[in-house]
């Protein structure tokens, strides 16, 4: 029987970008690391996290490259088969210059959903998918450099639970388990990497 493969599409935070931009976790830290140890022999884990990536918003300062529906349909054929996408985005959408709210966030994530479902695949059919609510945002200092982002963090969780619900897709809530560092408070450190791929790997196990 051949290996299931399960890409894993993101941004700093499957890249593993150690808080206080400090380097990179080694690959057995990353999530996508930690996932692949737990799923055990069978499995292909393949990390796709690029930082700075947004789920469908343009960033103005590096325009054409952070947009995360230019690649997602390139890097799906690129890989395929794949039998399921976990897509762990949103985090920089919080960012000010997008000046979008949460409902639109979503919305993004919802279009990624969709596009994962309807690229022309050559090789088998459309992978399932497995979204990654974000985690609670770590302490935001100066806060002034963040107006409103704590607010729409916090609007999140309803709004992906929304679009979510309305596409029939798998859902993990991180904001239940993990928090970002508070050193950034944007980025996981070493036991957020480890508490986000066992539950990953938990729920990948049970969906298959």
């Amino acid at each position: 029987m051949s290996e299931r493969v399960v890409l894993c599409y993101g941004d700093s935070n499957t890249y593993g970008w150690i808080p206080g931009d400090l380097g990179r976790y080694p690959r057995d830290v990353r999530w996508p690391g930690v996932l692949a140890a737990g799923l055990g022999d069978g499995w292909s884990v393949i990390e796709e996290g690029l930082p700075g990536r947004t789920t469908v918003f343009e960033d103005p300062f590096r325009p054409g490259s952070m947009n995360g529906r230019t690649y997602l349909g390139p890097c799906l054929l690129t890989h395929e088969p794949v039998d399921l996408l976990v897509l762990f985005l949103g985090t920089n959408d919080l960012d000010p210059r997008y000046t979008v709210t949460a409902a639109e966030i979503a919305r993004g994530v919802a279009v990624l959903v969709h596009l994962a479902a309807v690229t022309r695949y050559r090789v088998g059919a459309p992978p399932r998918v497995l979204v990654l609510g974000l985690p609670r945002l770590g302490r935001l200092e100066p806060a002034a450099d963040y107006p409103g982002v704590a607010e729409k963090a916090a609007r999140l969780p309803e709004a992906l639970r929304i679009e979510m619900d309305a596409t029939g897709v798998d859902l993990l809530e991180l904001h239940e388990l993990v928090a970002y560092s508070d050193v950034d408070g944007f980025h996981l450190d070493e036991g957020g990497h480890r508490v986000v791929g066992e539950a990953v790997a938990r729920r990948v196990a049970a969906m298959f």
